[in-house]
């Protein structure tokens, strides 16, 4: 019976061991199903941050890694008390503006709001100068008489027949 308390005691330390990451997990305060109003909350930051992998998808709509673990710092900070206003501003601090999916218009983020309107402005004069190019272009006048008889001789052809000397 000595023998049998040695693997009783190994087999309780090895379940408690085994059970205490799924302990830990349990301690995180996110918002789930029972706290609706932090879970409306949390959607409503996520649409008004970027995906910083995807970039043309807000946090809430990407399944990227960043965007996950962005989605898990917002629960922990509306967990912890914060305001959006201090979410947005710790985003913003820490992943800098592009992190926000409608960025402030100032001087960093000026080519983004520009760029679009600044490519459309420069395509309208590349396609003016194309179309103002074809038009001036003209078509030759047609050869006169002594123009034709002359080629035709340094070609080495004959009016009449026009076959080539030997």
């Amino acid at each position: 019976m000595t023998t049998f308390r040695p693997i009783a005691f190994a087999c309780t330390l090895a379940a408690a061991l085994l059970a205490a990451p799924i302990d830990a997990g349990a301690a995180d305060a996110v918002p789930t199903e029972k706290d609706p109003v932090a879970a409306e909350r949390a959607v409503r930051l996520g649409e008004k941050l970027r995906c910083l992998v995807c970039q043309n998808q807000t946090i809430g709509d990407s399944n990227a890694e960043l965007a996950v673990d962005l989605r898990r710092q917002v629960r922990e900070q509306i967990a912890a008390g914060k305001s959006d206003a201090e979410i947005i501003d710790y985003m913003v601090t820490r992943y800098g503006d592009f992190v926000l999916y409608q960025p402030p218009v100032k001087g960093t983020t000026l080519l983004l709001w520009a760029g679009p309107a600044l490519l459309l402005l420069l395509g309208a004069i590349a396609m003016w100068r194309i179309v103002q190019g074809r038009r001036r272009t003209v078509e030759p006048p047609p050869l006169t008489a002594e123009e034709r008889a002359r080629a035709a001789r340094l070609l080495g052809e004959t009016e009449a027949t026009g076959k080539k000397h030997p």
